[in-house]
């Protein structure tokens, strides 16, 4: 009957996961469990909302204790917003200390693009292949995952005449500009000796084209430290680095997407753009201009957030427009990220997931002596990916 409803009322593009073989009915959730209408557990291997545990007692308790004292529009002063935007900084290294408190990941990517825009006067962007950063038109044109699937646009490319081994170099509009992802698996570049260098030199042509041969300004470098649609790819050490300097350079601004990956998932870090850090040599480390944070954040409640420099948002507020967000940041979802916080330092979650993180890789590496069907095992915590292939030497997908 529910399926038979949401034929009806739903477009078909809103999608439901296994719907190829039998939509599953999920009623109920506990810890990394998840309960089906006929009482069937699950293993919830694949959520990447309920950060701390679907129903944690702390985020669920917060809730209930606020939604009963007042959940209303962000038009006023109230501690928990104020708070959260406070904790959330602390998290981040500086100069980040601006925070937007906003309802969803294509929200704050949105938003970020807009910022970048106020400070460079620029749409020019940089994004990496594979690349998915929301649903808004915005997000849209900078998501080859979803543009490349779709009709939606009519894709031009971006220059005349660039080397025969670039797949595809279209985008839907000339101001985007897409670099092959850094995947040292079975991307174009596998050495790992200067994969790094490689894959940053197109990042490189990219800035020289823009500003050299279109004289025109350069306004952001938009991309994941760890690519997530694009197949669980962690780009080679000092990619980063390479790119961000070129980028700064041409005038452009360095957008870390963290919606994915954020809050301690990879273990190693507490975000992404921080892994492979040399503790030891901070001037090998590169801090964005502008961070996104979502899905994980209010463990289910619409709750993101975009982080920020006082010189960014500086230029942002002296473009004039009044930002305002109905329910970003309302005093229920700010109680919940609030408590996802608490619950991510008292539970030591980031150590948990590096430790659980090499104990899963270390068995499916384990697998893959036994299994050939098992091509690559790749991540850091709980930020996996098992590659599955027919043919070792082909690469081709199972």
């Amino acid at each position: 009957e529910v399926e038979q409803i949401r034929r009806q009322h739903f477009c078909s593009a809103v999608s439901v996961s296994y719907s190829n073989s039998s939509p599953l009915m999920i009623v109920g959730g506990s810890g990394s469990r998840l309960y089906d209408s006929d009482g069937r557990t699950y293993l919830d291997t694949r959520n990447n909302v309920c950060h701390v545990g679907h129903q944690h007692p702390a985020v669920v308790g917060a809730v209930q204790k606020q939604v009963a004292t007042l959940n209303t529009n962000t038009r006023y002063l109230h501690p928990n917003a104020t708070l959260l935007a406070q904790r959330l900084a602390s998290l981040l290294p500086d100069p980040l200390e601006v925070v937007f408190l906003v309802n969803s990941g294509s929200e704050a990517n949105d938003l970020a693009l807009r910022l970048a825009r106020a400070a460079t006067g620029s749409d020019n962007t940089i994004i990496v292949d594979g690349a998915y950063h929301g649903h808004t038109l915005a997000c849209l044109e900078v998501s080859p995952y979803k543009y490349e699937k779709s009709d939606e646009f009519d894709l031009v490319p971006q220059i005349e005449d660039l080397p025969a081994e670039y797949d595809n170099p279209i985008t839907p509009r000339k101001y985007v500009w897409k670099v092959p992802c850094p995947d040292t698996y079975r991307g174009m570049h596998r050495d790992a000796s200067d994969a790094a260098e490689r894959y940053a030199e197109y990042v490189e042509e990219a800035c020289r084209v823009y500003t050299e041969e279109r004289g025109e300004e350069l306004g952001a470098f938009m991309v994941e430290g760890g690519m997530s649609v694009a197949g669980v790819i962690l780009p080679p050490p000092s990619y980063l680095k390479k790119c961000v300097n070129v980028v700064r350079d041409a005038g452009g601004l360095y957008i870390a997407d963290e919606i994915q990956t954020g809050f301690g998932r990879l273990g190693s870090s507490y975000w992404a753009f921080q892994h492979g850090w040399d503790e030891s040599d901070p001037e090998s480390h590169v801090v964005p201009d502008i961070v996104t944070v979502g899905k994980p954040f209010g463990n289910g409640m619409p709750l993101a957030a975009v982080v920020t420099t006082r010189e960014i948002a500086n230029a942002f507020e002296d473009c004039g427009v009044e930002y305002f967000n109905t329910f970003g940041g309302n005093p229920v979802c700010s109680a919940a990220g609030l408590a996802v916080l608490d619950t991510i330092e008292s539970e030591s979650l980031q150590d948990h997931a590096e430790q659980v993180g090499d104990y899963l890789m270390s068995k499916f590496r384990d697998l893959m002596s036994q299994l050939d069907i098992i091509g690559d095992v790749r991540g850091s915590g709980l930020f996996i990916g098992v590659e599955l292939v027919r043919d070792r030497k082909s690469l081709e997908p199972a």
